[in-house]
């Protein structure tokens, strides 16, 4: 298993670009602000914080959580731009989701960082957090590995079937497309996808 927290001390972080995820910024551009919803908008695996901070640039109140503190320290060490808060916890774990509810989630980097195995148990934890009418706006990462390579993630490969999969007994689809703004090097490699949930 991976130990994130040792990761962040040791600066092994190539996920860590120092700014909001392109696709981010394309959704928050393109797409009417009523998909966020009037509550909080969860961020799983949120890092430093870089797509929260961006969250609550544009008048979305925005939580990001994190289970290693060296994240959240870095986090909470940038000046706070507007409505946003970190807290350190397990994003599946049902004791971490227990009582808590969001407007929605903004996926990034999380689902494709975890093992595969826990993909059931990260849908899972949408759908507790999530209430009927909200949504997972997501990007995802489809093919960070080559042939072969495939098991030798973070970050791990999926698939848009096999994402589809994982949600559709509690989300529809209602939206997706290839973004045009992405890191160097994941040009066409990433997929937005909003979810509401049924």
């Amino acid at each position: 298993m991976t130990d994130w927290n040792e990761r962040y001390k040791s600066g092994d972080t190539p996920w860590e670009k120092g700014n909001p995820a392109p696709p981010l910024l394309e959704l928050l551009e393109k797409t009417d602000r009523e998909i966020w919803g009037d509550g909080v908008v969860l961020v799983p695996g949120c890092g430093s914080g870089h797509d929260v901070r961006a969250l609550a640039d544009a008048g979305i109140s925005a939580m990001g959580v994190d289970l290693a503190p060296e994240a959240i320290s870095r986090a909470r060490a940038f000046p706070t731009v507007a409505d946003e808060t970190y807290t350190l916890g397990d994003f599946l774990k049902p004791e971490w989701q227990n009582g808590k509810t969001f407007a929605a989630i903004w996926e990034h980097t999380c689902f494709c960082a975890i093992d595969p195995s826990q993909r059931p148990a990260y849908a899972a934890a949408c759908s507790a957090l999530i209430p009927p009418g909200g949504h997972l706006i997501g990007v995802f990462f489809l093919t960070p590995q080559g042939p072969g390579e495939e098991d030798q993630g973070p970050p791990f490969n999926s698939t848009i079937e096999e994402i589809d999969q994982h949600f559709e007994g509690h989300f529809e689809r209602i939206h997706s497309w290839v973004p045009s703004r992405s890191y160097p090097g994941r040009e066409g490699d990433e997929w937005l996808a909003i979810y509401r949930r049924k």
